[in-house]
């Protein structure tokens, strides 16, 4: 999942966006809020976490300004202030949830899983294709009960396969979803970590569930008559 930080202090970006990336999560990080909104209506982030009091436009005044043009990624806003008419006029402009300064990582990350469990049509915390597993709050994997050891990336990458069950993902999807805006679409990256999650997931033995569908992208889905 992508993840969009706007933060204007930058010890504080920096906590966050290392705190996010070592969860799984792959990040990008805006200064202000002039940056933030521009971000935001340019790539297809799964979630966005926008300081309340930022140069250039605050958080409330991003969020509102997105979900006008159609922008529904869920949103978390944080703000050191705790008066109630902050949050109300916060929550009123299409914000999500609302985190007080400050606050601890773990309740950062726990406000993420629920906001982005809501915006799936089948909000559980586990996914499962066929015989395979995918628990999203203890970020383990199972196939057939044996436990399968996958990096943040390759977790991130048959996370977004799964959710998507049947139906394949495109490279580029998948580019924008698990990889930030450093990343080199050129590369041939997504290959190569489809092939790991083969290696791991489709052993000898065991039916195929990773597909690649020509033309379009890679599918988990299990196998056809």
């Amino acid at each position: 999942m992508r993840i969009l930080i706007a933060e204007d202090e930058a010890k504080v970006a920096e906590h966050i966006r290392r705190g996010l990336v070592e969860a799984g999560y792959a990040v990008d990080v805006a200064a202000d809020g002039g940056e933030a909104a521009w971000l935001a209506e340019n790539h297809p982030y799964d979630a966005m976490v926008l300081d309340v009091m930022m140069p250039a436009q605050d958080g409330v005044t991003v969020v509102r300004q997105l979900r006008r043009k159609g922008v529904r990624a869920p949103v978390i806003l944080l703000t050191a202030r705790h008066e109630l008419d902050d949050r109300i006029r916060g929550l009123d402009a299409g914000a999500d949830d609302y985190l007080a300064k400050p606050f601890s990582m773990s309740e950062l990350l726990a406000r993420l899983r629920a906001v982005l469990r809501r915006q799936r049509a089948d909000p559980v915390d586990r996914l499962r294709v066929g015989d395979l597993e995918l628990d999203l709050l203890a970020r383990t994997a199972l196939r057939g009960g044996e436990k399968i050891i996958l990096t943040n990336r390759e977790f991130a990458l048959l996370e977004l396969l799964m959710i998507s069950a049947p139906k394949a993902v495109s490279k580029t999807a998948i580019i924008e979803h698990v990889w930030d805006q450093h990343f080199d679409s050129g590369t041939n990256v997504v290959n190569v970590y489809v092939n790991y999650l083969r290696a791991k997931i489709d052993r000898p033995g065991w039916a195929p569930l990773i597909h690649t569908v020509r033309g379009v992208g890679f599918a988990v889905k299990e196998p056809g008559p």
